[in-house]
């Protein structure tokens, strides 16, 4: 080779050298929270509602009439659209539909339907990128993604109902997500058939009075915080609220039934912190509630209070990285297993009552002498067959068998093979705890309620039946007394 090609050669590695050399450093300059790619601007030629968002001002308010609009919409100026009548944007089957770069944008009562399925470009029915955005009362139909909010705090995602498109979950995009969207809003919406509602990287969200079914997680927090989750429905999902990696998080008075899927947790912690759980139903699920490494530091007891977890597989299922949780005043009602740990670890760790308030447990055994309503001996699970079968849950295959009652005889009939206690409730509660509760809104709220005063009469006709049964029992008891005083005790 010439001495000047390997002169060329040596600067051409150099070059390739610095260039790598600098890239390093930019990579480990970089902010810890990861950032999306920029949103490419693809030319959109200009329909009827393109036309109109071109030739107005901002603050105009643009009154679409009803029809079908074919055409993808891109709003770069403050304005409100509001469709009049069934106006309906149609996608076509490629591409997002409504993109949103301007601030202080309203999208009010339009039908968005069919996007694309490109799910590496995350195709979505609406995707804003700027702050204080109102998407109110839309209809999303076979949308990849649904709500896909980027860098847009304080916006209001409200009244929408969000269906997703009919693939495998694998497929499917999130039906409501928020990047980076600090206080934003998220009230009265429905969302069916997607993968997730998802919170990334977000502070003071507010989310009420929503409803989630068929996805994977009805909601699901990531790096999270001051998030408040109150009065919202979360049901046949995988998992009801995943909260990951959050802090001070308030979860009150939600419904969360029937989510059975591979996780099948109504509500799931992982290493989350400072969060209060208080007055959920949590019923029909896999596992109620299920808690892994939370909380997450020793600043706040893990919070559960007066919910009420009612005919889950599991009512709560602990792995023994769960520690400094309290849990009082909650109802545990006919859980096949009202509490497990999942792997070998006790529950030392964690508290069962506070003062003199533990919970109701519907296996409780004791009795309540000075009917002080708080039962006379401990609480504690010392079931073999329980204990067995959180290290080998694949024993689930024999409950309710005859094997199930051979292994509780023997550990009823032999001490020396009897579990060391799970845990202990040393002032088991001898009644339900009442909870006040409020339904998600809407027609479909308005049955919740129903079921809601449903339970509430059958929980006061079984309160009758008992009061009578005992009101029975002490008149029994006094005639008892009568007898035995009338034939040789002294009165």
């Amino acid at each position: 080779m010439k001495p000047r090609a390997v002169h060329l050669l040596i600067v051409a590695l150099l070059v390739l050298a610095l260039a790598d050399h600098g890239a390093a450093q930019t990579r480990s300059s970089e902010h810890s929270v990861p950032a999306f790619a920029p949103v490419p601007s693809d030319p959109i030629r200009l329909g009827v509602i393109g036309k109109m968002i071109a030739a107005a001002a901002e603050g105009d308010t643009i009154e679409v009439p009803a029809g079908v609009y074919r055409e993808h919409l891109r709003i770069d100026r403050p304005v409100t659209l509001v469709a009049q009548g069934n106006a309906v944007l149609d996608g076509g089957g490629s591409g997002d539909i409504v993109e949103i770069s301007a601030p202080r944008v309203a999208l009010r009562g339009f039908t968005i339907r069919n996007t694309g399925i490109d799910l590496d470009k995350e195709n979505a029915a609406v995707r804003v990128l700027a702050p204080r955005a109102t998407i109110e009362d839309n209809t999303l139909e076979d949308v990849l993604f649904g709500i896909d909010l980027r860098e847009a705090p304080d916006s209001v995602v409200r009244g929408n109902r969000i269906g997703g498109k009919n693939l495998d979950i694998a497929r499917r995009g999130d039906g409501l997500r928020l990047w980076r969207s600090d206080r934003t809003l998220i009230e009265g919406n429905t969302i069916h058939d997607g993968r997730d509602a998802i919170i990334w990287y977000s502070t003071g969200v507010t989310v009420r009075h929503n409803r989630a079914h068929e996805c994977r997680y009805g909601l699901h927090l990531m790096f999270s915080d001051d998030v408040t989750i109150s009065h919202n429905e979360f049901s046949r999902n995988s998992v009801g609220v995943y909260l990951m990696y959050s802090a001070r998080i308030e979860l009150t008075q939600n419904q969360l039934t029937g989510n059975r899927g591979p996780s099948g947790y109504g509500i799931g912690l992982k290493e989350a912190d400072q969060f209060a759980i208080r007055e959920n139903l949590i019923a029909g699920n896999r596992a109620g509630v299920y808690i892994d490494g939370s909380p997450f530091t020793d600043k706040k007891p893990g919070e559960f209070t007066r919910n009420t977890l009612a005919y889950n597989d599991i009512g709560v299922t602990f792995l023994p990285s769960a520690r400094g949780n309290e849990l009082t005043d909650n109802n545990f009602i006919d859980n096949i297993n009202q509490v497990s740990v999942a792997g070998r670890g006790a529950l030392d760790a964690n508290r069962f009552w506070k003062g003199e308030r533990g919970n109701f447990w519907s296996d409780y055994t004791g009795y309540d002498q000075n009917r002080d309503g708080v039962g006379d001996f401990m609480h504690e699970s010392q079931t073999l067959f329980d204990n067995i079968m959180d290290r080998q849950p694949a024993l689930r295959l024999f409950l309710f068998s005859p094997a199930q009652h051979a292994i509780e005889f023997v550990g009823r009939a032999i001490p020396a093979v009897r579990p060391e206690a799970k845990f202990t409730d040393e002032v088991p509660l001898m009644a339900p705890v009442p909870i006040a509760f409020t339904a998600a809104s809407g027609r479909e709220g308005a049955r919740t309620l129903l079921l809601a005063g449903s339970g509430g009469g059958l929980l006061a006709v079984g309160s009758a039946i008992l009061a009578l049964a005992r009101g029975t029992q002490r008149v029994r008891g006094r005639a008892i007394d009568m007898r035995v005083n009338s034939t040789g005790g002294s009165t």
